[in-house]
């Protein structure tokens, strides 16, 4: 079982709620180390002073903000604990608000509350079906690892999660970021009705299990295969021509292709379904006609042995055959 990576209190007007806090989500990203090639010698990183060239120890680094204007001001680390937020342990919810009014972008990591004692088990049963059924979500902050967080804490299945988040200024505005926002363009009712027709054909229920790191699996297998020895052949996929379509000629084949699509995967279901069916029914069989073929066929068995002892010969001059014409065609 994992351990907590902070522990504290859920705060709300004055009801406290001891909690632990566990990490939601997993990177699995694949990871390399770096070897110098041709060799089996790792390369690292060192801290290397840029005008001198020589490394430089770690209890001599200091931290510098970097002004802007070639000049940097130095801070030490008393400096900095005189302005830390504090070791405050309470996840205090200042706010409630709408689900709906949250934008995804200000999420940033999740993580999983879960009460520290049997009685604690009773006041977070509590906020979690009243913010269940309120439909809101707590706004606090959050002080971990001597840096302050803006959170949002909200009911998930049986348990409470809480979202790290942005704070305002740090999601960018698309206006400041984009070379230009697109404009609001006028389409006919058709051209808004294949539309969301291709949408409907391709909306399905949520199930993360349909959806991996298909890029993942593959440097996973050609990792395993290079592991063993294999040698690993690289197939240059060819770039697929792009097509200029008129946008309703674009729309028209996108929706007959994902119908077609739910088709054949509503198919392939069915005879799965079917397959399985038949061979549950066909091992239920197969005991009571291996029975009667022990029972009536011995004789034939015994007729059939003079064949059965020519096969095995046959094969067997093959292969010996065959074993010494291999070591001649090396030789040669």
């Amino acid at each position: 079982m994992a351990r907590a990576i902070w522990s504290g209190s859920i705060g709300f007007g004055l009801v406290n709620v001891p909690v632990g806090l566990y990490s939601a989500t997993e990177d699995k990203t694949v990871h390399f180390n770096q070897f110098q090639e041709g060799t089996d010698a790792r390369v690292r990183n060192q801290r290397v002073n840029e005008k001198t060239g020589k490394e430089v120890e770690y209890s001599e680094i200091v931290k510098g903000y970097d002004l802007g204007d070639g000049r940097h001001v130095i801070v030490t680390p008393e400096e900095l604990e005189e302005v830390e937020p504090g070791r405050n342990s309470t996840i205090e919810i200042t706010d409630f608000v709408e689900a709906a009014d949250i934008d995804p972008v200000f999420y940033r990591k999740s993580y999983y509350l879960a009460p520290t004692s049997d009685d604690a088990a009773r006041p977070y049963g509590l906020l979690l079906q009243a913010m269940d059924k309120a439909g809101r979500i707590g706004i606090a902050t959050l002080v971990m690892r001597g840096k302050q967080y803006l959170a949002a804490i909200r009911p998930h299945d049986k348990v409470l999660v809480l979202e790290t988040m942005y704070f305002g200024d740090e999601v960018r505005d698309p206006a400041d970021e984009l070379p230009s926002i697109p404009r609001k363009a006028s389409f006919s009712d058709k051209d808004l009705k294949t539309a969301i027709s291709l949408i409907d054909s391709l909306t399905t229920d949520w199930k993360p299990a349909n959806y991996t790191d298909t890029y993942r699996d593959r440097v996973l297998q050609l990792v395993a295969a290079k592991g063993k020895g294999r040698e690993v052949v690289v197939d240059e996929d060819a770039e697929p021509e792009a097509a200029v379509l008129d946008l309703m000629e674009a729309l028209r084949k996108s929706v007959e292709a994902a119908k077609s699509r739910r088709v054949g995967n509503k198919a392939s279901a069915e005879k799965l379904k079917t397959r399985k069916a038949a061979d549950e029914k066909a091992s239920k069989k197969r005991p009571a006609k291996k029975t009667a073929a022990k029972k009536t066929a011995p004789k034939k068995a015994a007729a059939k042995k003079a064949p059965t002892k020519k096969a095995p010969a046959k094969r067997s001059t093959a292969t010996k055959s065959s074993t010494r014409k291999a070591p001649a065609r090396k030789a040669s």
